[in-house]
């Protein structure tokens, strides 16, 4: 032993001689350093630190306690009845011992999920080897700390039931949208609903990843929209932009749901992702989108974002978006059997769904008219 650590404890033994000075609150914590210092400790070490813990432990404070579960927690070398004394005072310590990594069987991890304090469960839901039952459990007390705490534990995969507890309630709760977010693990198609509040880059992964699933199993494509029934929702959009909304959204299956969604949402990207989902061309939803006359109709900018989004989103796959967003059950499409020839006449592969190129010069047309110019740089 070296002969600082002799001398240092040979001075606590005087004291304790001399002075009365009980060593129960220290002595443990110095042989638990000793130990712990060594990269491969004796077992007769091991052997009397054990018998040590065994007879203190139950009359050390708190503080005491908890430094010593801290400390021994994580270590492999910690023997089962020290870890299991300092378990069984409960509180403070027990949490300690959660949060230090405690190895602890499936059965006490899903117990402690389930009969926990509030604090238990929070330490719980930190742990790395959080089962999918019990972070389900968690997720069921429906706690904002444990909630946060499961959505920031990247070590443990957030399994489908409660992912789609914490989207839910990321409704009414932002910052649960943002940690999500940032959660690269979890897959782009499931965070959909979080549409509106992703980045561009998450937005794109979005519509990507969805339109991959999507041809795998191609929707059947929506009947065309019937002019005369858009042409009433542009006349409305101007001075009733609420009802244009509500007719859009309970055409497409939304309801309610969805037209609040769409008027709550200034970026109109919602609007826009609808109105391709019902059918309507690129160049009429962007009449409609201008004949708003709000502050994304203004800004020639963000007509022409709108624009890009239209052409880029399958109808199919914009009908899954809106329908996340809003909270809604994506209508069910029976598909008809039909023969389709892998090329069509002129050699291009003809997909269902595939959305028909179109006109820049129409779109240019349609902003012109209504008095709109994109500004040189």
């Amino acid at each position: 032993m070296p002969s600082r650590i002799s001398s240092e404890l040979a001075q606590l033994a005087r004291l304790a001689r001399d002075g009365g000075l009980d060593l129960s609150q220290v002595s443990l914590r110095v042989k638990a350093d000793l130990l712990m210092s060594s990269p491969n400790p004796p077992q007769e070490d091991l052997d009397a630190f054990r018998e040590m813990g065994e007879a203190l432990i139950p009359a050390i404070d708190d503080a005491t306690a908890v430094i010593l579960a801290r400390k021994l927690a994580g270590w492999r070398y910690a023997p089962a009845s020290v870890l299991q004394a300092l378990k069984s005072r409960g509180g403070a310590v027990i949490v300690a011992l959660l949060r230090h990594g405690m190895p602890l069987p499936v059965t006490e991890i899903e117990a402690l999920a389930e009969q926990g304090d509030d604090e238990i469960a929070l330490a719980v839901a930190e742990r790395a080897d959080l089962t999918a039952t019990a972070a389900l459990i968690l997720a069921d007390r429906d706690m904002r700390p444990v909630d946060l705490a499961l959505i920031n534990n990247a070590a443990s995969p957030l399994p489908r039931m409660v992912l789609d507890l914490l989207l839910e309630r990321s409704r009414t709760e932002p910052s649960y949208a943002q940690l999500l977010l940032a959660r690269p693990d979890i897959a782009s198609a499931d965070l959909a609903p979080l549409y509106l509040q992703a980045g561009s880059q998450r937005k794109t992964a979005i519509i990507e990843s969805l339109t991959a699933l999507d041809s795998f199993a191609p929707a059947e494509r929506r009947a065309q929209l019937a002019p005369d029934l858009f042409a009433g929702w542009l006349a409305t959009a101007s001075n009733d932009s609420t009802g244009a909304f509500g007719a859009i959204a309970s055409y497409v299956g939304g309801g309610q749901a969805l037209a609040e969604a769409m008027a709550a949402d200034t970026s109109r990207d919602l609007a826009a992702l609808a109105l391709t989902a019902a059918g309507a061309s690129v160049e009429d939803a962007t009449r409609f989108m201008i004949r708003l006359g709000d502050e994304a109709a203004h800004s020639v900018d963000r007509i022409f974002a709108l624009v890009a989004l239209m052409r880029l989103v399958r109808p199919a796959v914009a009908l899954r978006i809106v329908m996340q967003v809003a909270g809604v059950r994506t209508p069910v499409v029976i598909r008809k059997g039909r023969h389709q020839p892998a090329m069509d006449p002129s050699n291009s592969p003809n997909r269902s769904g595939a959305a028909k190129p179109e006109s820049q010069t129409l779109i240019s047309d349609v902003m012109r008219k209504l008095g709109l110019r994109r500004e040189n740089g």
